[in-house]
């Protein structure tokens, strides 16, 4: 992929398309087993998240939505069901394939930030094309690009340590985006941010909506889940509702 992946107009994608969606649970359940005991995380789950679309996924402590989410995010397996990510049978997959799609197919955002604080900020960021055998050359070029569309492109030497709060979840961000991924998904990403960098950090999530990105936030807060135009709230294992945030009402696109 060319050095210039992270323009603005190679990333726009068509948020009304109808083909095959980026995500895609059907009846999906998981059963945690400890000796005798079972425990019933998710009990038969079907979501569709469409290319383009912005859904916060939004449950109380305990209500399955870090199952899902590692479900989702290919970091667990499901007990029953399907799950097709833009298309394959997840299912069908071995290690070194599902290694590859959390790569190169979804770019992760985490509440920790998980920034190795030894490294500068580009060299946080090229990490994932490390692995995925890019030329040193195009890694550079490709993290500098990203970094620019976060808005640091005045950083790219700072270690996280010389950065706020915001502007390392920023970098977390650009690493997430390095690959050109099917898939955002941000787990918590504002928990561990003061108002103004959770608000720095919602909004670029929205800039990255609205140039046609598949973006899915794991939240436990109502007041975060409404900066997405679509809220999944999960409770004990199951979806409980599903529809247009009320941000999404009050701007005309439910």
């Amino acid at each position: 992929m060319a050095g210039h992946a992270m323009t603005d107009d190679l990333v726009a994608r068509d948020r009304s398309a109808t083909g095959t969606p980026v995500i895609e649970l059907v009846d999906v359940g998981k059963t945690y087993t400890s000796g005798a005991i079972e425990f019933e995380a998710l009990r038969g789950i079907d979501l569709r998240i469409d290319q383009g679309e912005y859904v916060a996924i939004m449950g109380p402590s305990g209500s399955g939505k870090s199952t899902l989410m590692n479900i989702i995010g290919c970091l667990d397996v499901l007990t029953r069901g399907e799950y097709r990510l833009a298309g394959e049978d997840v299912e069908t997959l071995d290690e070194a394939e599902l290694a590859h799609i959390r790569n190169r197919r979804i770019g992760f955002v985490f509440q920790q930030f998980n920034l190795l604080p030894a490294l500068s900020a580009w060299h946080n960021v090229e990490l994932p094309l490390i692995y995925a055998s890019v030329p040193a050359a195009a890694r550079k070029e490709r993290a500098f690009a990203a970094l620019e569309r976060v808005g640091l492109d005045d950083r790219t030497a700072n270690r996280p340590g010389e950065m706020s709060g915001g502007q390392q979840q920023r970098v977390a961000v650009a690493r997430a985006l390095v690959g050109d991924p099917d898939l955002i998904l941000a787990d918590e990403p504002t928990g561990n941010l003061d108002s103004v960098s959770t608000a720095d950090v919602l909004g670029l999530f929205a800039e990255l909506h609205e140039a046609g990105r598949t973006v899915v936030l794991i939240t436990h807060e109502d007041e975060v889940a409404q900066h997405a135009a679509r809220i999944v709230r999960v409770r004990d294992g199951l979806i409980q509702s599903d529809g247009p945030s009320d941000r999404a009402v009050a701007g005309g696109r439910a």
